[in-house]
């Protein structure tokens, strides 16, 4: 027997599916509820984990910052020990006072702090930044120096220099041979690193005079 017109028309919509809250749904697709639920779960998800992952790129930066500074003052030591010549800028001769770096923490610097990897070449033991002599002319006192930069030192963006001990200047020059180590205004020094947006998060080196840098 043949279906009617009328009869062929209620069979096709008996075949169209539909889902449970009666939103029609394709046989190779997703509702648009379904879509927007995945869309929601995936925003929350974001709003969870990219925090975290920036929190945790931050401590990472303040780790690399931290070993790559400890590395700089094994060179700093290395480059005493090993009676390296400074560069041709400060004459390519050897510092008397071997060489060292200054640590200074200060808000009216640019970054907050100033790290300068020196050249001891009037032999004091300190960092001098002026001066019209040059590095093998300069000699101990007042105004008998030269500009004893080497290389200024910086950290990865976001991280500070915290605090100095046992305070701010902090100058640790090492001299050959074995090498002296002399530490301003003390025996230990301690230089704190911390996230410049979470001051409570930090790492920690040391130096003592024995050489020791951890």
């Amino acid at each position: 027997m043949k279906e009617t017109h009328k009869q062929k028309k209620v069979n096709k919509r008996k075949n169209i599916p539909f889902n449970k809250e009666g939103f029609f749904q394709s046989s190779g697709g997703f509702t648009l509820f379904e879509l927007t639920v995945v869309a929601a779960i995936i925003t929350i998800l974001a709003l969870i984990v990219l925090p975290n992952y920036r929190q945790e790129e931050k401590q990472s930066a303040l780790s690399r910052s931290t070993h790559k500074l400890t590395q700089d003052l094994r060179r700093a030591e290395e480059m005493a020990i090993s009676a390296q010549k400074t560069n041709p800028e400060l004459g390519e001769v050897f510092p008397k006072g071997g060489y060292g770096i200054y640590f200074e923490v200060n808000e009216a610097l640019p970054r907050g702090y100033r790290i300068i990897l020196f050249a001891d070449c009037d032999g004091e033991g300190d960092f001098d930044s002026v001066g019209s002599f040059t590095c093998l002319e300069a000699t101990p006192g007042p105004g008998n120096s030269c500009n004893e930069t080497v290389e200024e030192i910086t950290l990865e963006e976001g991280i500070v220099v915290k605090t100095l001990s046992p305070l701010s200047p902090l100058t640790i020059t090492f001299k050959p041979p074995e090498p002296e180590v002399f530490i301003s205004e003390g025996d230990v020094a301690t230089i704190t690193l911390s996230l410049k947006d979470n001051l409570a998060i930090t790492r920690t080196i040391t130096v003592n005079k024995a050489g020791l840098i951890e």
